[in-house]
């Protein structure tokens, strides 16, 4: 993939960030079936406090009503992905990838299996040791272990005529305590974590990114960003 519009939205609103991306979204399929090439882009942003709830997710592994949920200054959202209920908020770092997979000619596993590698990556250039467990979509510390596997990025996409959306959500400087009122991706005995949790040190945002963006780079050779100003305007 030669060229990808990449840009940092900053902390943006999860509504406004959805409908952007469904604007997006949609473009690229409309443009495959008439048979021409797409625009990709790589979106990375912050979110207030929400909760998310995938297509299929289970609306019981939310543990708090509507009302605790607004007097926790937080949201809540039935969304379009696949996995269940999940938390995003600041210190998260989350990504939006709007690709065509078969320009990258990857399937939807393996995909998502670029994805994860990218963050045990990312993980791995803080000494922090990272991996997979089965059955588990996403990135997890001590998998394995039973009562000390800990998720540390969440991933949910939604695919249409190989076009992407969603994606991952990394905790860097994640307040935790948000985890408390939900079953973490539908899970009641694991546990969740963050880069700060394990390094005991807040780490610096804009440094993750950019490692970030160097292992999205090699691990889907992405070989050209362009940084599109106009995406100042979402």
């Amino acid at each position: 993939m030669q060229n990808v519009i990449f840009k940092d939205l900053g902390t943006i609103d999860y509504k406004k960030a959805w409908d952007f991306q469904e604007k997006l979204f949609n473009e690229a399929i409309n443009q495959k079936i008439k048979g021409n090439n797409i625009l990709n882009y790589l979106l990375f942003c912050e979110h207030p406090h929400v909760y998310t709830l995938g297509r299929n997710g289970k609306k019981e592994n939310l543990l708090i009503s509507e009302e605790q949920i607004r007097l926790i200054n937080a949201s809540y959202y039935h969304i379009n992905r696949g996995g269940d209920i999940t938390y995003h908020g600041p210190g998260q770092i989350v990504v939006y990838p709007i690709f065509d997979l078969e320009e990258l000619g990857l399937t939807l596993k393996q995909y998502i299996e670029n994805l994860e590698q990218i963050i045990i990556d990312c993980l791995a250039d803080y000494n922090i040791t990272a991996g997979r467990l089965a059955g588990a979509t996403g990135v997890w510390l001590d998998s394995g272990i039973k009562g000390r596997e800990r998720k540390i990025c969440a991933i949910g996409v939604r695919i249409s005529r190989f076009v992407t959306m969603h994606g991952l959500a990394f905790n860097v400087n994640t307040n935790l305590d948000y985890f408390n009122y939900i079953n973490p991706c539908g899970f009641v005995d694991k546990g969740v974590t963050s880069m700060k949790e394990e390094l005991k040190k807040e780490q610096s945002l804009d440094e993750v990114k950019q490692n970030l963006l160097k292992h999205f780079t090699r691990s889907l050779h992405l070989s050209e960003f362009v940084i599109n100003r106009s995406l100042t305007s979402v």
